[in-house]
């Protein structure tokens, strides 16, 4: 099975005639994701890759049943994307757009808080469920049909992850990236939740980075709830206090938030912590043997 995304989705794409809109949204028809509509204001009433434009979410809502949308605006302009697809009553939401105004997305967080929407991202790649929807930017030949889950702050680790898994024979039943800036809409242990509720997950790799406190809210919740083994890899570790690292939310600050912290709860919690991100797919596959 999966989680956020299946075969079911219905997905309007923001920004769907503009370069990278259009180009990703095609990749994703290709893969057989069910892109029914795309959004660019001012644009209504054309179509594009054989798809309906409309002027506003609401309108791709009504008459095409969307209830996801992925947003491929700049970031100063994402926010009030957000809200528009929040405000029409789509169910999933992924911003891809990086850098987002902190402020904005404060703005953005209280206002999803009244409504029943999930928001993945900023600054995300977005969500695959493999052999059934991909929405975002992650290349989707290596990824397969599976029962591990995989949640990550790092896009280019979760492709890594996601690799050795496939060459293991051990497929993915959802693989999401919630995002690296400093503000996002889904964390680890709002996904963890579902990854354990999800009678086709049988494992998890969790990816995290240093800054802010995400890993060890997670590491309690898998001590505390889950059932499922956890496989955990922290990046960061010879970062600087003080210095951004690739995303805007990889920093430490104020002496807290280091990968050193971050792996000591982690283990502190009985999760197995790999040193190295080769390390992953061998870890998995050993800690899933010795499960049976």
């Amino acid at each position: 099975m999966s989680i956020l995304l299946d075969q079911s989705s219905r997905v309007v794409v923001q920004g769907i005639t503009g370069k990278e809109g259009g180009f990703h949204a095609e990749r994703m028809i290709e893969y057989g994701t069910r892109v029914v509509a795309g959004v660019t204001p001012g644009k209504g009433g054309r179509r594009h890759l054989d798809r309906p434009v409309f002027d506003s979410v609401a309108q791709a809502v009504d008459r095409e049943g969307a209830n996801a949308s992925i947003i491929f605006v700049p970031a100063l302009a994402a926010a009030d994307a957000i809200l528009e697809a929040a405000d029409a009553g789509v169910a999933l939401i992924i911003c891809i757009a990086e850098g987002i105004p902190v402020l904005d997305m404060v703005k953005v967080r209280h206002y999803l808080s009244s409504t029943n929407a999930v928001l993945v991202g900023p600054n995300t790649p977005g969500v695959i469920s493999p052999g059934a929807a991909k929405a975002g930017i992650m290349p989707a030949n290596i990824h397969t049909p599976g029962t591990v889950g995989v949640i990550s702050r790092s896009g280019t680790l979760t492709y890594a992850a996601v690799d050795q898994l496939t060459r293991l024979g051990l497929g993915q039943s959802t693989a999401i990236g919630i995002g690296g800036d400093p503000i996002v809409g889904t964390g680890f242990v709002d996904i963890l939740k579902r990854f354990e509720a999800d009678p086709g997950t049988e494992a998890v790799v969790l990816i995290g980075e240093i800054g802010g406190n995400q890993e060890e809210e997670a590491a309690r919740y898998v001590e505390e709830v889950m059932s499922k083994p956890v496989v955990a890899f922290i990046a960061g570790r010879t970062a600087p206090p003080g210095r951004r690292m690739g995303h805007a939310g990889a920093i430490v600050s104020g002496g807290r938030g280091t990968a050193a912290e971050k792996i000591d709860e982690l283990r502190k919690r009985g999760i197995c912590v790999v040193e190295n991100p080769t390390e992953i797919g061998y870890t998995m596959k050993r800690v899933l043997e010795e499960d049976k």
